[in-house]
Order: structure tokens, then sequence, then C-alpha cells
């Protein structure tokens, strides 16, 4: 385990992109080696190309506001081929099998409870220069995982190493 913290890591997801399923084997192997002393952070970055991208960033929004933020996304993205056809159907769903009051979730859908983080996450997004997903962003850097995910992991972890050596 390790001492201290560490500088947070923010993945910038589209919880509708395969692309973002494989990005969790990063961050699982990255959970293994740092454990609690690394925050990670969902941001949301829905892409105009998928439908259900944006209800599913406010899906995740509440399953995260009920404790099981991780446990709904992980659950999400394993299933993301079946979201272009099952929608908001499949987003309460899923929140059935992992725990969630699923009646919940479906109300925030309805609701909109979520709308004002997931739209200040693509805003925020936008202006720091992210274009597509995965992208993580720690200690102000940016790895854009979009075009390829080859080696990220590897960059994250020598930014950590920097870091942990500077403190």
């Amino acid at each position: 385990m390790i001492e201290g913290s560490l500088p947070r890591l923010e993945l910038w997801c589209e919880l509708q992109c395969p692309d973002c399923r494989t990005a969790l084997d990063d961050v699982r192997a990255l959970r293994a080696r740092y454990g609690d002393a690394l925050p990670i952070e969902l941001r949301h970055f829905p892409l105009e190309k998928h439908k259900h991208a944006y209800a599913a960033a406010q899906a995740a929004e509440e399953a995260f506001a009920q404790g099981k933020g991780w446990p709904y996304v992980e659950a999400l993205l394993a299933r993301v081929e079946e979201l272009d056809r099952g929608g908001e159907k499949l987003l309460v769903q899923i929140a059935a099998e992992v725990g969630l009051d699923a009646e919940e979730v479906d109300t925030a859908l309805i609701d909109g409870r979520h709308t004002l983080i997931v739209d200040a996450d693509q805003a925020e997004g936008k202006a720091i220069g992210v274009t597509g997903t995965p992208t993580y962003v720690i200690a102000g850097q940016r790895l854009d995982g979009g075009k390829s995910q080859d080696g990220l992991r590897e960059r994250i972890v020598a930014v950590i190493e920097e870091q942990r050596a500077r403190s």
C-alpha cells in the first residue's frame, strides 16, 4: 500500500464508448497498484454520435449519489454494445442488477437532476482540450486514449512516480 496521497487521476469517459470499457483495465491495474492513495474521478464527456451517452452519464451520477457509482459504470461498460438498442430501459435494468434503487435512477433520468454535472464536465472537457474518450488528466497532463491506449498506463505510472519523487 502506498503512503500519503497521490495526484488525482481524472478519467474522461463516455459510457457508450467501447474504448472506455478497455480503459477500465487500466483503472483496475492502477487501483491494484496504488489503492486508495490514488484518487480516481470519473468525468463525463458524452459524444453526440452516441444517442444514449448523455442519459448514461446522468444515470452514472445517480449511481454515485447512491454510493455505487463505480460498480454501475463497470456493469454498464461491460454491456456497452447493448446500450444502443436498450436505451434508458437498459440503464435502469443495470441499476437494479447492481443493487441501486432503480426507480430513483429512472426518476433522475426524467427529472434531470444530474444534468448540470454532466454539462459542466462536458464544458470543462472541451475547455481543456478533450476531444475523445477515454482521456486521462493527471498532474496537469492530458493523456489522450481516444486514438490508442497503448502505453497509457505506463505513462500514468511515470507521472505518478515523478510526483511521488518530488514530494
